[in-house]
């Protein structure tokens, strides 16, 4: 290989890299999986590598990357899969009648570190944006939207494309793009009640901070009279792959001193998932001493509450994803900052 075509390798290889983390964003919300977004993409990067020569350069590489992704996308989603949370599927379960029944993976909306599909901008509204459109509410609406309506949405109403952009994209016209654009807002209207973190400011204001360390001290010191004062009477608890889901502090409590008693102890290290505030949860560990992984925590807040707190617990998948340890010392306190997920 001569340098001018090694040097021109290079070249497209930053460039189509630029655009990786603004691109599984984009996967993301369309498959709601982690895991198949980040297969989305490199898939995008393999077809545009190969079919660079006959890119003429009509739009821009990035109108170009989205084309593909897009492709790559709809491809996957013809098998029709829709991810979910516990309560998209079955009702709330009341305590005395909970059971832990596993779904299988595929079944989940899956968590993703922010840091891998929210690309830094300057505009603090597009950034705001942008967060609020990774936010499992939102991310449940999308997978209700069919594939088409669905990338009509986000081009639009997330990443602002002009109607025209996205009808040359999709290969239709604009009064199609518009018609789908209006039905798929009428869905997402319909499930606006289930929007309740849409209070989370960005970033956390004065009170949601001290929410969230009264938060830690409550759940990492099993506090449950404490943690009841921090939870909406409303408040949803979830723990994919498991289908059940608790609603109202009491049962929550109640969960956790009874079937979820082994939790006691446990060490909460920050992350950023989906938008929100999240936690890494590492459980006392009686073989080693230390502590070992068990969930990543997701909360949503609302009026100065916790509206949700969904625990995912795959941790064989999601800690390295965030970049996390896979065991934390005994002596962990001071070392959280050296501990926090890898960007």
């Amino acid at each position: 290989m001569g340098d001018s075509t090694a040097t021109a390798t290079t070249d497209l290889d930053l460039q189509l890299e630029r655009h990786r983390v603004e691109l599984t964003g984009y996967c993301y919300r369309m498959l709601g999986s982690s895991f198949e977004a980040e297969d989305a993409v490199q898939d995008t990067m393999v077809r545009a590598w190969r079919s660079y020569e006959k890119f003429e350069g009509r739009s821009s590489l990035r109108s170009w990357l989205y084309r593909i992704a897009t492709n790559v996308c709809l491809d996957m989603l013809t098998a029709g899969n829709k991810r979910a949370r516990p309560m998209d599927l079955t009702d709330s379960t009341p305590l005395a009648r909970a059971a832990l029944s596993p779904r299988p993976d595929n079944t989940w909306l899956e968590p993703m570190p922010d840091a891998r599909v929210l690309p830094t901008v300057e505009d603090p509204a597009e950034a705001a944006v942008a967060k609020e459109s990774v936010r499992l509410a939102f991310m449940a609406a999308l997978q209700q939207l069919p594939a088409k309506q669905r990338a009509v949405l986000i081009l639009r109403e997330v990443l602002a494309w002009k109607a025209s952009e996205v009808a040359e994209l999709l290969d239709t016209s604009v009064a199609s793009v518009n018609s789908a654009l209006q039905r798929a807002r009428a869905t997402l209207a319909e499930r606006e009640q289930t929007g309740a973190d849409a209070a989370v400011s960005d970033p956390l204001d004065e009170e949601q901070q001290k929410l969230l360390e009264r938060y830690v001290a409550a759940f990492e010191g099993y506090d449950m009279t404490a943690l009841t004062a921090l939870l909406h009477e409303d408040a949803i608890m979830t723990m994919p792959p498991f289908d059940l889901w608790l609603t109202g502090p009491a049962d929550i409590t109640g969960f956790m001193t009874t079937i979820g008693a082994a939790c006691a102890g446990s060490h909460l290290v920050p992350v950023s998932v989906n938008g929100l505030p999240g936690f890494a949860q590492y459980k006392p560990d009686e073989e080693t001493g230390g502590f070992s992984p068990w969930a990543v925590q997701v909360l949503e807040i609302s009026e100065g509450r916790i509206t949700g707190f969904h625990c995912f617990l795959d941790t064989e998948r999601w800690f390295p994803l965030f970049g996390l340890p896979s065991s934390l010392p005994l002596d962990v306190e001071g070392e959280a900052d050296q501990v926090q997920q890898g960007e």
